[in-house]
């Protein structure tokens, strides 16, 4: 009987371990990815965005740390980078060729697969609370347009003159642009300034939200993998949260966010290997970005193949970081 008991116990403590190990909340963000070196960013740009970041984790943490669900707090944190103009969403988002700025968001609840998405807003502030109004309260996935704005108003969401996107940084870059017609159909720096988050909360329940301005100079209505579900944005408890940023049309082809998801949920794999293998398929069809994942275990993962990332991730056990670099720890 002992001898049995002992046995019982073996077996029992790398279960309790694993419960005492997995975090009570997760958190991971992003504010875009791309040719992001320490000698090609300015010191007054690398603390602009480290402070961009750790405010939007503040903001994710502090709804976790409260018993919160995690489609609030990716949507908090969202909304504090779609406030700051160091990002490319809501202010400071990219110019299309138009001169103007439309804004792509999506959200999705990885508890019911629910999911709000909204493309080319102009007068919304807060896209990412637009998706969620979708998401909860009318019968779509996807607006677009002025019936997308047409239907923040009737919810009441703030809505402001498209002129207060504006940046002086991003009217330069679209004026770089259109002087170089060799510069292609990609941002003029290569950094894609999309933001996202996922979270893991306190009941097991992920979510993942991802908003952005698009491409610098994007015309003819153009539409990236940012509102597209299972391109730029998935959730699914049975699986992980993702949220990406990169070359989207790459991103669309490959379905990313719900291709990473599929290989966890029936191939077992963990979340770095999923997102890795991902992001190299991605690749070699020649799209270039990152993506960020947690899961209802508690992992967290991100995986880029450029130069760098804007990122950050926070848990319930003290974690945090803010990275810019690809030779950050």
């Amino acid at each position: 009987m002992r001898l049995a008991l002992i046995l019982l116990g073996a077996l029992l403590m790398p279960t309790a371990a694993h419960a005492q190990d997995k975090p009570k909340w997760t958190l991971v963000i992003h504010g875009g990815a791309g040719i992001i070196e320490k000698d090609k960013i300015k010191p007054e740009q690398e603390a602009g965005v480290k402070a961009g970041l750790n405010a939007a984790l503040d903001a994710g943490s502090k709804v976790l740390a409260g018993g919160g669900t995690a489609l609030d707090a990716v949507q908090a944190a969202i909304q504090v980078l779609e406030d700051d103009p160091h990002f490319n969403a809501g202010r400071g988002a990219v110019f299309t060729w138009d001169a103007n700025h439309t804004l792509d968001a999506a959200i999705m609840d990885g508890s019911t697969r629910a999911a709000g998405a909204v493309a080319g807003s102009m007068t919304t502030r807060h896209p990412i609370g637009l998706a969620r109004k979708v998401m909860e309260n009318s019968p779509h996935v996807l607006l677009a347009g002025a019936g997308a704005d047409q239907f923040a108003k009737e919810q009441g969401l703030e809505q402001v003159d498209n002129s207060w996107f504006d940046t002086t940084e991003r009217r330069q870059q679209l004026d770089k642009m259109k002087a170089n017609d060799k510069l292609g159909w990609f941002d003029v720096d290569l950094k894609y300034g999309t933001v996202g988050a996922v979270a893991m909360d306190a009941h097991g329940h992920v979510a993942a939200a991802t908003s952005t301005g698009g491409l610098t100079g994007k015309r003819w209505g153009r539409i990236g993998d940012s509102p597209i579900i299972g391109a730029g944005t998935y959730a699914d408890d049975r699986a992980c949260a993702v949220s990406a940023t990169g070359a989207g049309e790459f991103f669309i082809r490959e379905g990313v966010a719900h291709e990473i998801c599929a290989r966890v949920r029936f191939k077992g794999e963990s979340l770095k290997q999923a997102a890795d293998t991902v992001m190299s398929e991605t690749k070699a069809l020649g799209g270039t970005g990152g993506v960020i994942v947690t899961g209802p275990s508690g992992e967290v993962a991100w995986s880029f193949n450029t130069p760098g990332m804007y990122r950050g991730k926070a848990s319930s056990g003290g974690d945090r970081i803010v990275a810019f670099y690809g030779d950050d720890k």
